[in-house]
């Protein structure tokens, strides 16, 4: 089936698409330097890329995010765009499903029609339970002259009659193509064909594949797709994107340019690898290892490795014990708090015998968080620690302040104890944790430790305050020490060094939604974030804290 891009290119027995610069923005914010997106433009089209995908196009803004992420007109009409090369951005379908009826989002999204915006392909990515929601967009940009791709994540799992379902959904809409994503980096060849089969049961039109790279089988399922009537393919540099990555568009490239029998020129990409991708993966590390092949060999989101890896404290051991555990109990959809409770921390009663209070009552609380923001504003952070003498609470084995400055410690992830407990013998605060409910190689390892016992429960939603113990979400360290202080009738919480996540790391939502639920119990504190932050709690400045 032959696909016109526009009225001025020929029809293409399949469209090469590389949406690299959209895809691997959730490592750097979506900040790409404008002289390396130049660069990326010139590449694309020597190596017979026919639509880049060039970011997203959203209107959330929470947190710095660069160009890529908004894919604004005036941004790509600030850029050399080469006329050979289809312009395209991404939508997150749930932005469409918020407050604001669809039609007023989509104007927000899109204030130009085809005819004057530099934007010629829209793609929505939809999860299964959002595509019928999404869908009446199509007609609504076609209206305008654009041209309309949905893709649907994690079809790999679903049930044959779903896919048909989804199938016959679509047909009713006027889309340009229909992808479907190995969202979960599960799919070998053949189930690949089946996925395209149940696909075709009603949708006639063009179909498109974006593939993972779990299991080594991008490049091979994508071809395979190919070979199958899939026409649309997706690509990305290195396979710049979370986890595992993507199809490598200097593969697909040279397997296409030999399809179509056409020259392709790879050396303005592979010099641009050479000085910005490859330091950049370096840095980040995305790409497939045996983690990632196993998760997605039992069907779990990568995103699991991806926080494991890069938490140096979670031992090889650790992580091929939580890929089991989510293998039985499933790890479809990411969460913090099932990577907490991954190993069956805290069950039962909880126990405890330090109370809090009898150090905490009445006193300001300044927490310590591991983020960057202590060390970057130490000078003031210990003035004002100096001046106003709250009682300071460091997390794990935070040290970037005068240890003399810090009045106690906190700690309760059994992994990150082990990781830590020669650290902690050393240093010279009490360690507040649930001593007694430990397991035995961990009390055996801080034997010789100060510790002040107050247990814990995790149970999911929920914050409890007691005397001698609390019932927190997770075990993440951060729930226990607003739990501390809580019970330790503290007068407010100061937090620094909480900085966040870049871009859209999937940890920001987990710290905000847990921040917020402890902010919404009728017996927390006062919440106050002193150091620059990425979540959604209210912020003052250490600056002007430590002049008063």
């Amino acid at each position: 089936m032959a696909i016109t891009l526009d009225m001025n290119r020929p029809a293409l027995d399949f469209c090469f698409l590389d949406c690299t610069l959209r895809d691997g923005g959730y490592y750097n914010a979506w900040d790409f330097p404008r002289d390396i997106v130049i660069d990326y433009l010139s590449a694309m089209q020597a190596a017979g890329v026919d639509i880049v995908e060039l970011g997203f196009r959203s209107l959330k803004n929470n947190g710095f995010k660069g160009a890529c992420a908004y894919t604004t007109d005036d941004f790509l009409r600030s850029l050399p765009l080469p006329e050979s090369l289809t312009i395209g951005v991404m939508v997150n379908g749930a932005e469409l499903l918020g407050d604001m009826p669809l039609e007023q989002t989509l104007q927000h999204l899109f204030p130009e029609t085809a005819a004057t915006s530099p934007v010629r392909l829209v793609r929505f990515a939809c999860h299964i339970h959002e595509f019928q929601q999404v869908l009446p967009a199509s007609t609504w940009l076609k209206e305008r002259g654009f041209q309309v791709g949905f893709n649907l994540m994690q079809v790999a799992d679903r049930l044959p009659q779903e896919i048909e379902t989804l199938s016959q959904q679509a047909c009713n809409y006027p889309l340009d193509v229909l992808y479907f994503a190995d969202s979960m980096g599960s799919m070998n060849p053949q189930h690949t064909l089946e996925i395209i089969n149940r696909l075709r049961t009603h949708w006639q039109g063009a179909l498109g594949i974006h593939t993972h790279d779990n299991m080594g089988m991008a490049l091979q399922n994508t071809l395979q797709a190919l070979e199958a009537g899939v026409t649309w393919l997706d690509a990305t540099i290195t396979g710049m994107g979370r986890g595992p990555g993507n199809a490598k568009t200097e593969y697909l490239a040279l397997e296409l340019g030999q399809r179509r029998e056409q020259p392709c020129s790879l050396v303005p990409l592979m010099s641009l690898i050479e000085r910005f991708f490859r330091p950049l993966q370096n840095t980040h590390g995305w790409g497939t290892n045996a983690y990632y092949y196993l998760a997605g060999k039992h069907g779990i989101h990568p995103s699991y490795i991806q926080s494991m890896l890069g938490d140096s404290r979670y031992t090889p051991e650790d992580i091929l014990a939580v890929i089991e555990h989510l293998r039985v109990e499933g790890g479809k959809k990411f969460s913090l708090n099932t990577l907490d409770a991954a190993r069956k921390f805290y069950h039962g009663e909880p126990q405890g015998t330090w109370e809090p209070a009898s150090l905490i009552q009445g006193r300001e609380v300044l927490l310590l968080g591991t983020g960057p923001g202590v060390a970057a504003h130490r000078q003031a952070l210990e003035h004002y620690i100096r001046k106003a003498q709250p009682l300071v609470m460091a997390l794990n084995t935070q040290s970037q302040i005068n240890p003399d400055l810090i009045d106690l410690r906190l700690a309760c992830h059994p992994v990150r104890l082990l990781a830590d407990c020669e650290t902690h013998t050393r240093l010279p605060q009490p360690l507040v944790t649930p001593a007694s409910m430990l397991p035995e190689d961990v009390q055996q390892s801080l034997a010789a430790k100060e510790l002040l016992d107050f247990g814990l429960v995790v149970k999911t939603n929920t914050f409890e305050f007691a005397r001698t113990h609390c019932v927190i979400p997770s075990s993440m360290v951060i729930a226990y020490a607003l739990a501390v202080a809580t019970s330790g009738e503290a007068s407010r919480i100061l937090l620094a060094g909480f900085d966040g996540y870049p871009g859209d790391d999937p940890r920001n939502e987990e710290m905000d939604t847990l921040l917020s639920a402890y902010s919404e119990n009728k017996i927390s504190l006062p919440l106050i974030t002193v150091t620059p932050t990425r979540y959604r709690i209210p912020s003052q400045s250490i600056y002007a804290l430590s002049s008063l």
